[in-house]
């Protein structure tokens, strides 16, 4: 018994370090479910953190090859045994899995768990996470009531480890944001003094221009100078105010994921196509995801589609977006109220050309072409 606390400590102590050297939520995860399979002796391991949408927005696991992770495919959602065991918040040990009635299906590439232990990981009446195992090392050993006591005692101090993993990247978050937002502050307040600057030249610009062309040449030379100094400050403050998600995981991830939410929110199917992107201007990422969002938006919202496509593509040093939807469609002149006129600005903003195609009963396609 002193060697499995030996072991239970030093587990829980790599999870807690895992914190201490500022690993992400993620990290701190993958470190709980490797010290549990170790701890256990199990050859499969997984931990699941649910989300508000039905499935889970964090899954690490330990014993799949990345090969068998991509047959697999999505993230598993909150059903079968992990849903009963999210609204039960009670541990399960099981002599085979597959003659439970909660257990419902696998996809076809999961590989066959027979004896399996899983414990929440609490915080109060509050479930955190599943974290499970199956399939004991030792052939013909199962899961027994000393290996559930020593995982529900990992498991209260992983709870430890996982909301200090969370407070702290709340909080480096939480700064971030703060000291964008400040930067934010500054830099509008530089380019409202170059604006006002540049309109003070323009108007001495326009008293000297006959009398004294000289000077007035000199003051129009000074706007020049002046607009282009407000342009890179404006580009610097689009920077400053870019969403969160974007610096965290780039356009297409951050408009993937976003996808994936509004398919699981709303009753149309809405897909998501992506070729490989190159490194892309920060402001251009920034106009992409806007334009794409509100065109989401209005197809979701008013054009009773039941299909939305989006796609971004790259070719020959230019990055399209387009969203493309089934639905009623509209006229020309017809489109007030839709944000278009918004979309244009934004796309204009860094260069782009936005297009709008829609017919009654021929659906709506919104392009928005940019150079990268």
């Amino acid at each position: 018994m002193t060697s499995e606390r030996d072991e239970i400590l030093h587990a829980v102590s790599s999870a807690v370090l895992a914190v201490t050297r500022h690993l992400s939520v993620r990290e701190v995860l993958q470190v709980i479910v490797r010290s549990a399979q170790r701890l256990l002796d199990a050859r499969y391991a997984a931990l699941g953190v649910p989300d508000d949408d039905g499935s889970f927005a964090e899954f690490v696991a330990e014993g799949l090859t990345d090969k068998q992770w991509d047959a697999i495919g999505p993230l598993p959602r909150q059903h079968g045994m992990l849903g009963a065991m999210l609204r039960e918040g009670a541990p399960v040990r099981l002599p085979d899995l597959r003659e439970d009635p909660r257990f419902e299906w696998w996809p076809k590439a999961h590989p066959v768990m027979k004896d399996f232990l899983g414990v929440p990981i609490r915080d109060g009446d509050e479930v955190l996470g599943i974290i499970f195992l199956a399939n004991k090392r030792t052939p013909g050993a199962e899961f027994t009531q000393a290996d559930q006591e020593l995982l529900t005692l990992f498991a209260a101090h992983a709870a430890i480890a996982l909301a200090n993993a969370r407070l702290y990247e709340s909080g480096r978050e939480l700064a971030m944001l703060e000291e964008r937002n400040r930067m934010a502050r500054e830099l509008h307040d530089a380019v409202t003094q170059k604006l006002f600057s540049l309109r003070l030249s323009a108007q001495a610009a326009g008293t000297m221009l006959e009398k004294a062309p000289d000077r007035a040449a000199a003051e129009l030379a000074n706007v020049q100078r002046l607009a282009g100094e407000a342009l890179a400050e404006l580009r610097a403050v689009i920077v400053e105010l870019r969403p969160a998600e974007l610096d965290r995981h780039g356009l297409a991830e951050t408009l993937r994921k976003h996808v994936r939410l509004l398919d699981r929110l709303h009753p149309p199917v809405v897909s998501f196509a992506c070729a490989e992107l190159p490194p892309l201007r920060p402001e251009v990422e920034v106009a992409m995801l806007r334009v794409a969002q509100e065109a989401l938006h209005n197809a979701l919202r008013h054009s009773g589609a039941g299909e939305v496509a989006v796609r971004l593509t790259y070719e020959g040093g230019t990055l399209a977006l387009t969203v493309r939807d089934d639905g009623a469609g509209f006229e020309p002149g017809e489109s007030r109220g839709l944000g278009l006129v918004s979309m244009r600005d934004r796309a204009e903003a860094v260069g782009g050309v936005l297009t709008v195609e829609s017919a009654p009963g021929r659906g709506t396609t919104v392009r928005v072409e940019v150079s990268g």
